[in-house]
């Protein structure tokens, strides 16, 4: 499979698991940096819980629950497992812990004085968030979805576990890396897709401190 078509596969699963955590984690990254209530500590260990689990593990879960015949998706008669949505997924999960937390750091970064004189002014919870805190916490926003980018294009057991390796379908970089070490004669390729890596993950990185920089101007007074 040529390095140019891994790399679009890994940066199109990198991508989609960035796009996935976006509307998950802002909400709750709220919850748990504005609010009190019942269970926020089970619902603070469930969502580090992929941090701390072997990568495996989780990939297994992921095709108990998701697999064709898994508890979900037999119910719903998904056949997400060994495709690259599969792919996706996993590296969601993995990297969901790693944008909550800096967003979550983010927006207790945020005086909460500011929302409070936005709502005497009339405006409601929404309204307050997307014009103050949202606003105020975007640098954060940026830091976690580059953290969760990097962790996809990283992502190696949950993978192979729900995704399969499969060259054109889910054979991200760092899964095709392991399969040219694995393979007699691949280690020319193996160090090709290796230099690629780290050129996409250091332009990632670059990426994103411009733009978090700029963010972080913008919003100085």
């Amino acid at each position: 499979m040529p390095e140019w078509s891994i790399l679009v596969l890994s940066l199109k699963v990198a991508l989609a698991a960035t796009a996935l955590c976006v509307p998950l984690a802002v909400p709750l990254a709220w919850a748990l940096a504005r609010r009190r209530f019942r269970g926020k500590a089970l619902v603070e260990a469930l969502v580090a819980l992929p941090l701390v689990l072997p990568p495996v593990v989780t990939g297994y879960l992921l095709l108990v629950l998701f697999g064709r015949n898994g508890l979900v998706g037999k119910a719903l008669g998904l056949e997400v497992a060994f495709t690259w949505r599969a792919a996706a997924m996993a590296s969601a999960v993995l990297g969901f812990p790693l944008m909550v937390r800096a967003l979550r750091l983010s927006i207790e970064a945020v005086d909460p004085g500011l929302e409070a004189a936005a709502r005497t002014l009339g405006a409601g919870p929404l309204r307050a968030f997307l014009t103050i805190t949202g606003p105020l916490a975007l640098p954060g926003l940026v830091a976690g979805a580059l953290l969760c980018f990097a962790r996809a294009l990283g992502e190696f057991g949950a993978t192979i576990t729900f995704a399969g390796n499969i060259p054109g379908s889910t054979q991200t970089l760092t899964l095709a890396i392991w399969t040219q070490l694995q393979t007699p004669g691949g280690e020319a390729a193996a160090v090709r897709l290796v230099a690629l890596s780290v050129v996409l993950a250091f332009g990632a990185v670059l990426a994103g401190e411009w733009l978090a920089a700029r963010l972080q101007r913008r919003l100085e007074p």
